[in-house]
C-alpha cells in the first residue's frame, strides 16, 4: 500500500511538471456591426462583420523541450460572426483554418516557422494604419491588392518558411519564403525590418511573388511605415508601392490616434495614383473613428469614412457602422 501511495505521488508531481511545461490556449474575437454603405445612389445596409477587428477562433500551444528550446503550433479560422460561418479560403480551395496554420521551433536563435502565415510585406499596411486592415475606415479598401496579376500573397501565403529575428534592442524583422507548388501567383520572397523603442516605431518591407503560371510578370509589394507616440496622442504614416507589369499603385497614408480615459480617437487621411488594366486608381479616402472600451476584452466603436474616386465621373463612396468587439 506504501509503495502504491509513494508511485501514484511519484505519477501526480510528473504530470504536474508536463502540464506545467506545456500550454493549449483557446482565443478568438467576436466583431459584429451595424453598416450602411452608399455609393452613387445605390445604398446597401447590412449587420456585418470585422469592424474594428477581424472576427476569429483558434488554438494555439507551446511546449518546453529544455535548453532553452521550445516547440508550438498555431492554428487560426476566419469566423463570419454574423451568420455563424467558419473558414474560407486560403488563394485556391476553402479550408477551415484560413487564417493562419502553423508549427514553429523557438529559442534564443529566433523562431524557425512553417505552414499557412501572414507575409512580411502585409504587416505595415495594418500596423501603420489607425484602423488596420478592418472596417470602413480602413486604407485596405482602396488598395487594388494584386493589380490583375493572379496573386494572393497581399496577406498570407500557403507552403511558407519562415524566420523571425530574436529579441535584438528593439530591432525586429523577419524573412520568408513559400513555394508554389505550381499554383499560380502563390509562389512568394518577402522580408520586413523594424525598429520599436520608446515612443518611436519604423518598419520597411519588400514582397515578390515571381511570375507562375498564367501571370506576365513579377507582382511587388515595397512599404515603409512609421509612428510616434507624443503622449497624448499617436501619430502614424505610410507609403506604399505595388507593381506589377505596366500596372501599378502608390498609397500614402496619414493618422492619429487619440487615447482619453476609456475612449479614443482616431482619424486618417489616404491617397492612391496609379493605373490598372482596368482604369485609374487615383483616389482619396477620409476617415474617422470612436471606440469606448466597456473593459480589456469588449469595445464599442463607430467608423465613417468617405471615399472620392477619380475619374470624377467614378461614384464616390460613403459609409459608416456601429458595432461590438469582444476578445476571449
Amino acid at each position: 500500500m506504501k509503495k502504491s501511495l509513494l508511485a501514484l505521488a511519484a505519477l501526480t508531481a510528473f504530470a504536474g511538471v508536463a502540464s506545467a511545461q506545456s500550454s493549449v490556449t483557446l482565443f478568438g474575437v467576436v466583431d459584429v456591426n451595424a453598416r450602411s454603405v452608399k455609393t452613387g445612389s445605390t445604398s446597401i445596409k447590412s449587420l456585418s462583420t470585422d469592424g474594428a477587428g477581424s472576427s476569429r477562433l483558434g488554438f494555439r500551444g507551446v511546449e518546453d523541450l529544455g535548453g532553452g528550446l521550445r516547440a508550438g503550433f498555431w492554428l487560426e479560422s476566419g469566423l463570419a460572426a454574423d451568420t455563424g460561418a467558419i473558414g474560407g479560403s486560403n488563394g485556391y480551395v476553402t479550408v477551415n483554418f484560413n487564417r493562419r496554420s502553423t508549427v514553429s521551433l523557438m529559442g534564443g536563435f529566433g523562431e524557425i516557422r512553417m505552414g499557412r502565415d501572414y507575409t512580411p510585406s502585409f504587416w505595415n499596411y495594418t500596423v501603420f494604419d489607425p484602423f488596420g486592415t478592418n472596417g470602413v475606415g480602413s486604407m485596405s479598401g482602396i488598395v487594388n491588392a494584386s493589380l490583375g496579376s493572379g496573386a494572393t500573397t497581399f496577406v498570407r501565403d500557403n507552403n511558407t518558411i519562415g524566420y523571425f529575428l530574436p529579441a535584438l534592442g528593439g530591432v525586429y524583422g523577419q524573412v520568408q519564403v513559400a513555394a508554389g507548388e505550381q499554383a499560380t501567383g502563390q509562389k512568394y520572397l518577402g522580408g520586413r525590418i523594424g525598429y520599436a523603442g520608446g515612443p518611436v516605431n519604423v518598419a520597411a518591407a519588400l514582397g515578390k511573388t515571381p511570375k507562375t503560371g498564367t501571370m506576365i510578370d513579377d507582382y511587388t509589394d515595397v512599404n515603409f511605415g512609421a509612428s510616434y507616440n507624443i503622449g497624448f496622442m499617436s501619430l502614424i504614416g505610410q507609403y506604399s508601392k505595388r507593381d506589377y507589369s505596366t500596372s501599378n499603385q502608390k498609397t500614402w497614408l496619414v493618422g492619429t490616434v487619440i487615447p482619453f480615459g476609456a475612449s479614443s480617437i482616431k482619424a486618417s487621411f489616404v491617397k492612391s495614383s496609379g493605373n490598372a488594366a482596368n482604369g485609374s486608381l487615383d483616389a482619396k479616402k477620409y476617415a474617422v473613428g470612436y471606440l469606448y472600451s466597456l473593459s480589456k476584452r469588449s469595445t464599442l466603436y463607430a467608423h465613417y469614412a468617405k471615399t472620392d474616386l477619380a475619374p470624377r465621373t467614378a461614384a464616390d463612396t460613403t459609409a459608416y457602422e456601429f458595432g461590438v468587439n469582444h476578445t476571449f
